[in-house]
């Protein structure tokens, strides 16, 4: 621009207050304050238009709505075998299944009813290695009834096993040790009492991490009555002294 032509500041400012007004607008610095105004407006704006517009779309599986998009595929046509209503259903309360619980007993029982014990080991694919150090262990240094390998669930143990049996007078013995030998293995130690499922489920001891025992539809023994116990017979015999 030629310095002596009048700019369109000057014609404002000869305009008189109105014209600084306008001058003073159209300064470099307002210039770019005013842009930067209507951009941030023009994006909340769109903002405003793009939530309303999904608002629309959100969560919706009816094809009617406005801006319906099918997020899930259309349920199948028909009828649940378990009703319609099971959200409804009342909490109900289990029927008590632990021995001695339907009232409270008169007297502790007896610690003599317990005959014997066993001492199941649960292993893995990762893990049979240190599964078969231990079971060298024990069958070295106790006189132990060491059962055989269970390669797949066997009775109420979901995954795979063994097991050796010992009688009460290895109890303070064979517990600590298994507890400082088990190389982080689960081991149940129940007690044989002459209710497999109690033994099981309510009387057991656990090393590490307990597991679940699939014994709930293990019959019980009705009032009275025992089950044929379950003896122990010792089957090795121990090579190595026990380390104190």
């Amino acid at each position: 621009m030629h310095p002596d032509l009048p700019t369109a500041s000057d014609a404002l400012l000869d305009a008189g207050d109105d014209g600084a007004h306008w001058a003073d607008l159209f300064s470099p610095a307002r210039r770019g304050l005013l842009a930067s105004a209507g951009l941030a407006a023009g994006g909340l704006a769109c903002a405003s238009t793009a939530a309303a517009s999904s608002d629309a779309a959100v969560n919706t599986t009816e094809p009617g709505r406005p801006g319906f998009r099918a997020i899930v595929p259309p349920a199948p046509k028909g009828r649940s075998p378990w009703g319609q209503a099971t959200a409804g259903e009342p909490t109900p309360r289990p029927t008590s299944v632990r021995p001695g619980e339907a009232t409270l007993p008169t007297a502790p029982r007896a610690y003599t009813d317990i005959k014997s014990y066993h001492a199941h080991i649960y292993f893995d694919e990762d893990s049979f290695e240190k599964a078969a150090l231990l079971r060298r262990w024990a069958a070295e240094r106790f006189p132990v009834e060491l059962g055989n390998w269970n390669m797949e669930p066997r009775g109420p143990h979901v995954t795979p096993s063994f097991y050796f049996g010992f009688n009460n007078d290895l109890l303070p013995v064979l517990v600590p040790w298994l507890q400082l030998n088990s190389l982080g293995l689960t081991i149940l130690i129940h007690p044989n009492t002459g209710d497999g499922r109690a033994d099981h489920l309510y009387y057991a001891l656990w090393v590490n991490r307990a597991q679940p025992v699939n014994a709930y539809n293990w019959p019980a023994p009705k009032p009275g009555e025992r089950e044929a116990l379950e003896e122990v017979f010792p089957n090795v015999v121990p090579t190595v002294p026990l380390e104190t």
